[in-house]
């Protein structure tokens, strides 16, 4: 056996590897570097019958055995090893560490010390190596969605009313008309007997109102919408990332994102 240096990285991608029984696990997919000393740490073993599926293996623990890399680990503890999305082309920290504790090696406090010592490049969350700081904040997006509020109805009862409507009617009243007597009806007032008893009657008419009642159609009513538009006030909590400094001298004037 030998261990691998730095120029026989490139002449791994698929080689067999191999595992402590020397049992054949899969072939090398992909090494992977450290972001802060360029040293390989990692390496993918494409196993499955159709290769489609990548374990990582340190490297560290790995050495040429003539044309094989061998690990001294088995096939099943390497098929199970925590999945690690190897399109990403980088491991997190937090899958790092997953895949250290899995393999039993240590991940602690002497290997992020190593790692601070390289300089002030940093480390993101994303596992992304970065001399910057990513500063996030949610936005308020406010939009509109339609709903019932309410229904309208038409409805239609009948009440009654009280009107009152002048009409003229005509009555006939009684006039005592006297007609002195003369020589023109002299005649036809004497022509009856010279005293008796007599009646005449009058008949007398008048008028009263008539009703009749018709339904006539006097309008047409019905229902129409009209779209106006008012101002409501929206209030929600947003998250807004603040990022403090250390060891820095002067001001830093980024309106309090930055803060000392």
């Amino acid at each position: 056996m030998s261990t691998i240096d730095q120029n026989q990285l490139k002449t791994l991608s698929g080689r067999n590897v191999t595992g402590s029984d020397g049992q054949k696990i899969g072939t090398v997919g992909q090494v992977y570097l450290d972001d802060q000393t360029g040293r390989p740490e990692w390496v993918t073993v494409v196993t499955g019958l159709f290769g489609k599926k990548e374990s990582f293996v340190p490297i560290a623990e790995a050495n040429l055995s003539g044309d094989d890399l061998q690990v001294p680990y088995g096939k099943a503890k390497v098929k199970d090893a925590p999945r690690v999305d190897a399109d990403e082309g980088h491991i997190s920290e937090q899958e790092e560490d997953d895949l250290y504790r899995y393999y039993g090696l240590a991940y602690g406090e002497s290997r992020a010390d190593s790692r601070a010592a390289q300089g002030t490049v940093g480390r993101e969350t994303t596992g992304r190596s970065t001399d910057a700081m990513t500063r996030s904040e949610e936005q308020l997006h406010v939009g509109t969605e339609r709903r019932e509020a309410g229904k309208a109805r038409l409805r239609k009862y009948v009440v009654t009313e009280q009107e009152q409507v002048s009409v003229p009617v005509q009555r006939e009243e009684v006039r005592l008309e006297r007609e002195p007597i003369t020589e023109a009806n002299r005649d036809e007032a004497m022509g009856g007997p010279d005293i008796t008893e007599d009646e005449h009657e009058v008949t007398l008419h008048e008028e009263r109102p008539v009703v009749q009642k018709e339904a006539v159609p006097v309008e047409r009513v019905r229902l129409g919408k009209d779209t106006v538009t008012d101002e409501v006030q929206v209030d929600e909590e947003v998250r807004k990332e603040r990022i403090e400094t250390e060891g820095l001298e002067g001001t830093v004037n980024d309106d309090d994102d930055v803060r000392r």
